[in-house]
């Protein structure tokens, strides 16, 4: 069985672009409440439903929709405390997608 090792745990993600965010993932792994702590979007918070998956021993597949829309999905390896994230959203010519690397420390 799976041990979902970011759990009940939270997190400084540290974004390539500058961007912070405060991540605590609920006790069982399936809900997370961002906050953007620096960055272009300080101060949202939001809690989103996540879908995971554990993908090789402490590397998880996590993906979740924003409201906003944005879709979000992090490959998190928690034995380096790295993640690799991808994001899209609407723009007005149409829809983009991001790749962005980062770190993680747990507060």
């Amino acid at each position: 069985m799976s041990t979902l090792t970011y759990a009940g745990k939270k997190f400084r993600f540290t974004v390539d672009n500058g961007t912070v965010f405060h991540n605590t993932y609920a006790p069982d792994g399936t809900e997370l409440r961002y906050e953007t702590v620096a960055g272009p979007g300080t101060g949202t918070v939001e809690d989103v439903d996540l879908h995971a998956a554990e993908v090789a021993t402490g590397v998880f597949l996590v993906g979740w929709t924003e409201k906003s829309g944005m879709s979000v999905t992090h490959a998190m390896n928690m034995n380096t405390n790295t993640v690799h994230a991808f994001w899209t959203y609407e723009t007005p010519d149409g829809r983009v997608g991001e790749l962005h690397t980062g770190t993680l420390e747990e507060l």
